[in-house]
């Protein structure tokens, strides 16, 4: 894979440069029980888990008709703000930041992560360094960031062709064909690796995995 070919890489935040995917599943789990709802294992996670989550936590048996789907979302991102720090960085983040850094190729994240929380982990981690814009949404939820990229991919001093997208998700995928950018994959983020196969880009099983074929 020639990275020289791109002079900036967008990444998504969560599932691709964050690891929380065992932190989700978990917070999930605790909304689902206290519905009498079955509980889910990471692999059941990773096959029904979409953007927007909406239709997520309908494919797990919310049924909005009894509890607006707000609710149930702020349950769940209350509980996620409390836990963040109990997740870290994907293994081979720093590596594969300071790898694009040392080309001179730039950086920015997009992600359907709140702006604010978004910013605030970004420094926790001691981040921002690597990014020119750092891009969330205005509220907790994760409705989609189509609308974020259509104006991220006007601010950034290259042309979309040049431009990469790497996330963990079909979303991810259909953002920057909306773009008009390249995207790659993760299978080490919130869906899995059949699921990302439909979108036809290179699919690599982690950051480490893609670090090595660069």
């Amino acid at each position: 894979m020639n990275v020289m070919e791109y002079q900036h890489i967008i990444w998504d935040w969560n599932g691709t440069l964050f690891d929380d995917v065992d932190l989700c599943v978990d917070i999930i789990n605790g909304v689902l029980e206290r519905r009498n709802l079955p509980r889910i294992t990471v692999e059941k996670y990773k096959s029904v888990f979409t953007i927007p989550v909406e239709n997520y936590y309908a494919a797990l048996g919310f049924d909005f008709s009894v509890e607006p789907f707000e609710k149930v979302g702020k349950e769940w991102m209350d509980e996620y703000e409390r836990r963040k720090f109990e997740s870290g960085l994907s293994d081979g983040a720093i590596d594969i930041l300071n790898y694009f850094k040392n080309k001179g190729i730039k950086q920015s994240i997009l992600s359907a992560y709140k702006q604010d929380t978004l910013d605030k982990i970004i420094a926790h981690f001691k981040l921002s360094k690597y990014f020119e814009y750092v891009i969330g949404l205005d509220h907790i939820y994760a409705t989609g960031k189509l609308e974020l990229g259509l104006d991220l991919i006007k601010r950034i001093d290259t042309t979309p062709d040049k431009t990469l997208l790497v996330g963990d998700t079909v979303h991810d995928c259909e953002v920057a064909k909306e773009l008009g950018a390249k995207s790659i994959l993760l299978s080490s983020g919130h869906q899995s690796a059949e699921k990302l196969s439909s979108c036809n880009v290179p699919v690599f099983n982690s950051l480490k995995d893609l670090l090595n074929k660069l």
